[in-house]
């Protein structure tokens, strides 16, 4: 009679084991969810950036003025007969003695 008791015991540890524990448990599927969750927002995250993309090649594709716009801005674009004026804010002090300490070492 014990040994049969210490057999059920056993095996009802076993499933209790594998119910909370194993691959398939509650804490296994728990975390699962958790990394579901997490790369539906990352792919929302990334749905989002590849419209924003799609729509600035659309806007590309539609006319010159956006692609000259854009070389302007951030090729620096001059048409002949413009005049470019760059404007440079002094550095602050601390930024100068930083370089200058860094130049020593």
């Amino acid at each position: 009679m014990r040994l049969l008791l210490l057999v059920i015991v056993g095996l009802f540890c076993l499933l209790q084991y594998r119910l909370w524990y194993a691959d398939g448990s509650f804490v296994h599927n728990y975390r699962l969810n958790e990394q579901v969750e997490a790369q539906r927002a990352e792919n929302a995250t990334l749905k989002e950036r590849n419209e924003q993309l799609e729509a600035r090649v659309d806007s590309l594709r539609g006319g010159d003025e956006v692609i000259e716009a854009l070389a302007r801005s951030e090729l620096g674009l001059v048409k002949e007969g413009e005049s470019f004026y760059q404007v440079v804010e002094p550095e602050p002090a601390a930024s100068r003695e930083e370089q200058a300490e860094s130049s020593q070492q």
